[in-house]
């Protein structure tokens, strides 16, 4: 077959399949005019959903950022005239920091800076010993995706448990929390935590074989220094 001969036929089988799409699609027009406008909604919905959380994410970090300026703001020195952004008392301090939290909370709630203003909100209620509020707003945190943030809540929801009186759920998380440790709460110092709750309510033994675990863990690290020290002492 020469070279004519085969071109001529690669023409006439493009016709035919160009003719045959043209055909289906000509029968089924209105199907795929469907198909394109739904594909066409469905990016467009796509875009303003991300450009949306864009936005909201922006939003939530800038009120985020402006309760946290509160909550590290100076407190006054004794007898100095009153100045704006310095506060009385660090009471004063944590309760208008601990509004701006809730604040973020319920607009922001559904965003990773809501989650982490659940943990401040949490942090700051307990510092003005509002506990019951403190347990919602913490556990709400230790429940976060991330767990640098949820270690974060649940060592200081362990220390909340430990002020009411409910030491067996502190040891449950504290063994959580040596189990599945974080950037933010490392074994060690979860061990540590553990150890000085036994040592307080008379489980000298137990705190102990704790120290000895994270001198030996730890050895050049902070954490290893005070298991050492705590040993030495007793």
């Amino acid at each position: 077959m020469d070279t004519q001969t085969r071109h001529a036929l690669k023409q006439d089988k493009f016709a035919t399949a160009t003719a045959s799409s043209v055909s289906w699609l000509s029968g089924h027009r209105s199907g795929v005019l469907r198909y394109v406008i739904s594909a066409a909604v469905v990016l467009v919905l796509g875009i303003g959903a991300l450009v949306f959380w864009s936005m909201r994410s922006a939003a939530a970090e800038t009120a985020l950022g402006a309760a946290l300026d509160i909550y590290s703001s100076p407190l006054a020195m004794p007898g100095a005239p009153p100045e704006a952004g310095v506060y009385n008392s660090a009471s004063d301090r944590s309760k208008e920091a601990n509004r701006q939290f809730v604040a973020v909370v319920k607009d922001f709630g559904w965003l990773p800076a809501g989650a982490k203003a659940h943990y401040f909100a949490g942090v700051t209620y307990q510092e003005l010993s509002q506990t019951g509020s403190a347990e919602t707003e913490l556990k709400a945190a230790a429940g976060s995706w991330d767990r640098n943030l949820a270690n974060l809540a649940k060592m200081a929801l362990a220390g909340l448990y430990r002020q009411t009186g409910r030491d067996s759920q502190a040891i449950d998380l504290y063994n959580e929390l040596a189990a599945k440790p974080s950037e933010t709460v490392s074994a060690p110092v979860a061990q540590l935590a553990l150890a000085d709750l036994y040592a307080s309510t008379g489980k000298p033994d137990q705190a102990r074989a704790l120290w000895a675990k994270v001198k030996d863990a730890d050895k050049d690290g902070a954490a290893g220094s005070i298991a050492s020290q705590k040993l030495g002492g007793k």
